[in-house]
């Protein structure tokens, strides 16, 4: 199966095609996370670490002084780009988080568009966890997540996708469980949202995510990278809730990478054991 196969099953992030640059590794390779940061970062490292403080500084005094414009209208932007700009997709909104749970995910979203955005940015999280790896929770988060008229196509879809080649493609034993001595990490974040129609009974949302994916251990030979992509999902009010009927997954946006050294695994895995994912977005 190629990549783009394994995208279009709904393998949120899971292609493992990601190309980020790893640091050179000391020691014979033995811990692929750890090691020396990039080259040529010694010699500019004072000089970056200030330029950043002072950027960081000035972005606060920008902040401070536009808040304190108050009511000032400006005399520019007639054609409505303020109201637009006012109004960011992902805003807080005051409202309450959902309260209401299924299979451990969370339900009973506000039929709106923002219930609409926060239940795709809701779904993409269990959608794309190690969970999915298991056959019983995956068709547990599938009846939670989809709308009654898809699970079946998607139990079907996905039942094909995940295989054995695909376990052993990104570490794993060849039924999907986790080697000895490593832990196995997929995760998938929501940046933000975007709902491009809305219906009442029907909306189309777009979530920007960065997702997780590869095997925490000393000697993995799959090492814990990062991915960015888009996941474009239709939703309909199904029984008093939002439920997802399609999706599909595009690449990026993806920033620049950073200069950031990369952990070493101990510290990865502890890091996948002590911070829990998000069950409500927005």
């Amino acid at each position: 199966m190629s990549p783009d196969d394994e995208r279009n099953d709904g393998l949120f992030g899971g292609s493992g095609e990601t190309r980020t640059r790893l640091p050179e590794g000391e020691g014979g390779g033995q811990d692929v996370y750890g090691g020396a940061r990039r080259s040529g970062r010694s010699s500019r490292s004072s000089s970056r670490s200030l330029v950043t403080v002072v950027g960081v500084v000035v972005l606060l005094i920008a902040a401070i002084a536009f808040a304190n414009r108050g009511g000032e209208s400006s005399s520019e932007g007639g054609d409505g780009d303020g109201k637009k700009a006012g109004a960011a997709a992902t805003a807080p909104s005051g409202e309450k988080p959902v309260d209401g749970k299924t299979a451990g995910i969370a339900s009973g979203f506000a039929k709106s568009e923002q219930g609409a955005q926060s239940a795709a940015a809701n779904y993409v999280v269990p959608l794309g966890s190690a969970e999915m790896f298991s056959k019983a929770r995956r068709d547990e988060i599938l009846r939670a997540v989809m709308a009654p008229s898809s699970v079946n196509s998607f139990e079907t879809r996905l039942d094909r996708a995940y295989t054995a080649d695909f376990f052993k493609n990104v570490g794993l034993n060849e039924d999907g469980t986790t080697p000895n001595g490593y832990q196995f990490v997929s995760r998938t974040s929501p940046i933000g949202t975007k709902v491009t129609s809305y219906s009442g009974d029907q909306a189309t949302v777009e979530v920007w995510c960065s997702g997780l994916l590869g095997l925490a251990g000393e000697r993995s030979t799959k090492p814990v990278t990062n991915s960015w992509f888009t996941i474009t999902m239709k939703l309909a009010w199904t029984n008093g809730d939002w439920k997802a009927t399609t999706h599909t997954q595009k690449d990026g946006p993806a920033p620049v990478p950073g200069d950031d050294r990369a952990s070493g695994s101990d510290e990865i895995s502890k890091a996948v054991e002590g911070y829990g994912g998000f069950t409500y977005a927005r």
